[in-house]
């Protein structure tokens, strides 16, 4: 894989990357410079229905969620873990499964088996996870390594209170301080938890997150961005 990115990036007319992060590591590894292009995301209007959050349960305003593949680098069992410790008694709700299913996935889900407020709704899309997003309350990503993480950038576009790990790739996309909790740090996540959760985030303040991610991350400014990369390399 590696041999495949050094010979993709040198032999590439041009390069681009989707964060500052990326560019440091092709300028290290390959020595190119590599133009930077965010991912963008769509503004989706918010979903009144509530027909697959009432099948598992859940209310809305009154759930946690997190979306990621269930592997080791997502963090999700940290996140489990704070959670527990927490004793908070809203729901968690994990979205995502793994790809391929191994010790990890099987560990991960006998982990949140132990605890009924823990959920798994397994790989969802359209309305379904566009309810999931619309009725949530916190919106939780215990990475270890991104690259951009798109799920934070919906999360925002829904207008939800994020807590994430300070590594590089979510320090880049520049939220509040607030919301960033010690990469792997379950002590430092449950208070995190416990803090957001209790805070009133008024609609405005949510509407300023939409608005904010609507601007930097979006699809009519990046698709200028790339026709002009491609422009150049066919000089």
């Amino acid at each position: 894989m590696r041999l495949g990115e050094k010979l993709g990036v040198i032999f590439a007319n041009e390069v681009i990357v989707i964060s500052e992060v990326i560019r440091s590591i092709i300028k290290e590894r390959c020595h190119r410079d590599s133009h930077l292009i965010y991912n963008g995301v769509q503004i989706l209007e918010k979903v009144n229905s509530t027909s697959y959050i009432d099948s598992l349960g859940l209310h809305s305003g009154n759930y946690i969620i997190a979306v990621a593949r269930f592997v080791p680098e997502k963090g999700l069992h940290d996140l489990i873990e704070a959670y527990n410790q927490s004793e908070l008694t809203c729901k968690l709700v994990l979205v995502g499964d793994s790809d391929h299913e191994d010790d990890y996935s099987r560990n991960l889900k006998k982990m949140a088996a132990v605890n009924s407020n823990i959920i798994l709704t397994g790989y969802i899309i359209g309305n379904d996870l566009r309810q999931v997003f619309s009725h949530a309350r916190l919106f939780v990503l215990p990475s270890y390594h991104e690259g951009l993480p798109i799920s934070l950038l919906e999360a925002l576009s829904y207008g939800l209170i994020p807590l994430v790990s300070d590594i590089p790739a979510n320090l880049e996309v520049k939220i509040n301080s607030d919301y960033y909790f010690h990469c792997k740090n379950i002590e430092n996540l449950k208070e995190k938890l416990i803090q957001l959760w209790q805070s009133d985030y008024s609609d405005a303040e949510r509407k300023k997150l939409i608005e904010w991610v609507a601007k930097k991350y979006n699809w009519q400014k990046i698709a200028e961005q790339t026709i002009e990369v491609y422009k150049a390399a066919i000089k």
